[in-house]
């Protein structure tokens, strides 16, 4: 057992042959990184709370009183490749405490790493989508601080010369949002490797260490400050996703950490060329948590700044408590001299060749961006472009319709509506049903000639999502062709205006909306076969007294 006393941290270290688990316990207010919101509250007046509550239902007005905003945020992506960033070892998560470490990754001495190449074409692919300018020589550097999970005593990173930089990033804005386009500019794109994971004891007396996830290879973008509200930071972490999902270099799954954003937020006078003091956010698990997150500490900072306490506003890391609604303080924010950067010296430098970068970039699919302007262009509503293009399985889905012969309007309507609604209610993804393109294709042209009615399509639909099957097995096995007789649907008209004297005596003496009465009555009769065309013709003709 080895007892080790650094900065004030008491840790004891325990190896166990099968066990796998390190045991690092703390007797330092470090142990309390856990500590609730509530007990920080306790320390503001009543008023002051009030207050901020206050400020934070005018976040959305905080231009008005005159303020303004300036976000940046640092996005995480967790690379989904077989072995981590500079060993062997694989990353499963949720497996196992420290079950899949080695002497590398746990930073034992001698050892040394190997640069995973895989790293380096999700990077440069990364890079590409984001418009960036790539780096044809690039290296690592050590980046130094201690801390728990971080066995090495520093992180390889990448410091002055990244490997991509000078990008940017468009989207666009929901209509819920407001709508319209954006671009907002990205600094650059660097490698480097996760830490591990600190597991904290409920009575925050001890802390346990797993390391599987020290070594995973992590790109990290760095946004400009190019960002004014909660909903455009939003929006940009979830069109990163989308990019990362697309490209599939990483699954981008935040509940997972693996795309994590981080958030530095100031406020300034309009007008004010300078940044303000800016203040870092943590602890987000959802865009909607960065949003309310950001419109939060908006509102406590231009509080502060009415109430001429700006010097209370101090260079911070503060951490999102989504049960209160409220940021607190975290820790105080390193500065660069703290890290005390310098280059790797285990690890060469990467070159890349131009060739190489041509064939990474031949090899990408159609990024987010291009398919939205691509839908756009087949006259499709900026919601429906949205929809259907943010999701890269619905996507697919939707552009193999298309190429099945499908018209884009109706394969819009019916993902985004009834195929939607019931992905919903049965909380499934679009490729975990058994309804095919190729017979969406078929239903949408059944409908278009006559041969089936909407509705009964309706009916077809729920068949093709939970059995599987054709649209033409499930046409003959339940009889649904279309009935397109006019004598058959007339003697059906016949019938139910026979059976229903009064309402027509009412339709002839004005009531005009008990037409579709009528239509109702005619296709209960016929179990919705009747053609809906010739329905309306021969029964507008029948009500006239023709």
């Amino acid at each position: 057992m080895a007892l080790t006393l650094l900065r004030g941290i008491r840790t004891q270290t325990l190896f166990g042959a099968n066990a796998g688990l390190f045991c690092t316990t703390r007797r330092h207010p470090l142990a309390h990184f856990t500590t609730r919101v509530e007990s920080v509250q306790t320390s503001e007046p009543k008023s002051v709370r009030k207050s901020i509550q206050q400020a934070t239902k005018e976040a959305a007005e905080h231009k008005t009183q005159g303020f303004e905003a300036v976000i940046g945020i640092e996005t995480h992506v967790q690379l989904s490749t077989i072995t981590k960033a500079f060993c062997s070892c694989p990353y499963d998560y949720g497996s196992q405490p420290n079950s899949t470490v080695c002497p590398t990754c746990m930073g034992h001495p001698g050892t040394l790493p190997v640069l995973n190449a895989k790293v380096v074409e999700c990077a440069v692919k990364l890079g590409l989508a984001l418009n960036c300018e790539i780096s044809m020589t690039s290296k690592f550097d050590r980046k130094q601080y201690f801390y728990p999970d971080l066995p090495k005593g520093y992180q390889i990173s990448q410091f002055d010369i990244p490997i991509a930089e000078k990008g940017y990033l468009d989207l666009d804005i929901p209509m819920e949002f407001g709508g319209g386009h954006r671009r907002f500019g990205v600094t650059r794109v660097h490698m480097e490797e996760d830490a591990g994971k600190l597991l904290h004891s409920e009575s925050g007396s001890f802390s346990q260490v797993d390391l599987n996830r020290a070594g995973v290879p992590l790109l990290e973008i760095v946004s400009e400050p190019d960002m004014r509200t909660g909903i455009e930071a939003a929006e940009y972490g979830a069109e990163i996703q989308r990019v990362v999902r697309y490209l599939g270099v990483g699954n981008g799954n935040m509940q997972e950490g693996s795309l994590r954003c981080d958030v530095n937020v100031s406020v300034r006078p309009i007008g004010q060329s300078e940044f303000g003091t800016k203040v870092e956010i943590k602890n987000m698990n959802s865009f909607s948590e960065i949003s309310r997150a950001i419109d939060y500490e908006i509102s406590r900072q231009i509080l502060l700044h009415k109430e001429s306490q700006a010097d209370k506003i101090v260079q911070e890391t503060r951490l999102w408590d989504e049960s209160s609604q409220k940021t607190f303080t975290m820790r105080k924010k390193e500065g660069l001299a703290d890290y005390r950067y310098f280059p790797e010296p285990d690890l060469p430098e990467v070159v890349l060749t131009s060739e190489y970068i041509d064939e990474i970039r031949n090899s990408m699919p159609e990024l987010p961006e291009a398919k939205r302007r691509r839908y756009e262009n087949m006259g499709l509503s900026m919601q429906d472009v949205i929809f259907l293009a943010n999701d890269d399985i619905v996507a697919h889905f939707f552009d193999s319709t298309l190429e099945r012969g499908a018209d884009a309007k109706l394969a819009a309507n019916w993902i985004m509506g009834d195929i939607t609604a019931y992905l919903k209610n049965e909380k499934l993804s679009i490729d975990e049903i058994k309804l095919t393109p190729l017979e969406l294709s078929e239903l949408i042209a059944f409908i278009k000639n006559g041969t089936i009615s909407g509705k009964i399509g309706k009916e077809i639909l729920v068949e093709l999502i939970t059995k599987g099957g054709t649209v033409k097995s499930v046409i003959e096995e339940k009889d649904l062709v279309q009935i397109a007789d006019p004598a058959a649907i007339e003697a059906m008209v016949d019938k139910v205006l026979a059976e229903n004297p009064k309402q027509l005596e009412q339709y002839r003496a004005g009531k005009t909306k008990l037409q579709g009465f009528f239509a109702g009555q005619v296709m209960k009769a016929s179990k919705g076969k009747a053609s809906p065309v010739l329905l309306n013709k021969i029964l507008g003709e029948k009500l006239k007294g023709n």
